[in-house]
């Protein structure tokens, strides 16, 4: 990508997308278009029609998405699988109809079968029943990684697609409703912490393992790919190392220096029991992770204290 591209962050104001902004002005690139959702809605196809043909971006990277941890896609299936499934048609559609050089997507590890060999490789898509409670989601960006694939195949394009592990990292969710694992156990010690709880309850047993990847390490990859990645295969991008949401807990409850008791939920889901991506290809290729899990998590920390005020 030549600095004075014009790239297109669908979805820059979310944690992966503004991730891969940071990124990019870090690169020297000087010309990154960025839409709020009130200034364009890419769940509306003639809006986002009109923006591709006036702005004329030479690369994208569909980072937008509806996205929320288990409580949330077991509440709201229909808007995660409607929402996500639209606004990936009609951007790739508006990239391919606009000559758009090429297209990066965002999908997710929860594209993979509930019970899978581990570590996960990119061949074990499609060979078995997905995770229940987040079946909508996956369903959705299995739509996404296969239209990449087949604008490819028919016509050419250089549309790319990449499955991140579980991410975490600044412009986080922390609302409890709707977040993911990392921010839910970060705004829960610390609130225990400041107003003296005596117990943290977490949700489930404690016993998945999970893997994740600070989203920082996210964006470089997306970066690298961008520039160096035009096979039909959706990449896998990830640490390839694993934690059990027990230990993740206490690792929390430690940083944050909350001095009460873990209490674990049994009652409330687990989610698949292990989650642990293959990364040798994106390995091969020449990328792999920088940033540690307690040093990400550190990280993570302090950004949520700095800006705690909006939650």
């Amino acid at each position: 990508m030549n600095t004075e591209a014009r790239i297109f962050v669908a979805g820059h104001k979310g944690m992966v997308g503004s991730a891969i902004v940071r990124k990019l002005n870090k690169e020297g690139y000087s010309c990154i278009i960025g839409k709020t959702i009130n200034e364009l809605d890419l769940t509306q196809q003639a809006a986002v029609n009109t923006f591709f043909e006036q702005m004329k971006p030479d690369y994208v990277f569909l980072a937008a998405a509806k996205v929320g941890g288990i409580w949330a896609n077991h509440s709201y299936p229909a808007d995660f699988l409607y929402t996500n499934l639209a606004i990936q048609t009609n951007v790739i559609k508006a990239a391919h109809d606009n000559k758009v050089k090429k297209l990066l997507f965002l999908g997710s590890s929860c594209i993979y079968p509930k019970i899978c060999p581990q570590p996960i490789l990119e061949e074990y898509l499609l060979t078995g029943p997905l995770e229940p409670t987040n079946e909508a989601y996956a369903v959705a960006k299995i739509a996404g990684l296969k239209m990449c694939q087949f604008y490819k195949r028919q016509y050419g394009e250089s549309f790319i697609s990449v499955m991140p592990t579980n991410l975490y990292g600044p412009n986080d969710t922390f609302d409890l409703a709707t977040s993911h694992v990392i921010p839910a156990l970060i705004r829960k010690f610390h609130e225990a912490k400041t107003r003296n709880i005596p117990s943290v309850e977490v949700w489930g047993t404690g016993k998945p393992r999970r893997e994740f990847l600070h989203v920082d390490d996210l964006a470089e990859a997306c970066f690298f790919l961008m520039n160096h990645y035009e096979g039909d295969d959706h990449m896998n991008v990830g640490t390839g190392k694993d934690t059990t949401i027990a230990e993740l807990a206490t690792a929390i409850k430690n940083i944050t220096g909350y001095q009460g008791k873990i209490i674990f939920n049994p009652d409330k889901p687990d989610g698949s029991p292990q989650k642990l991506l293959d990364t040798k290809k994106v390995n091969a290729l020449g990328w792999k992770p920088r940033i540690s899990l307690m040093d990400g998590l550190l990280d993570t920390y302090h950004w949520y204290v700095s800006s705690k005020s909006g939650y």
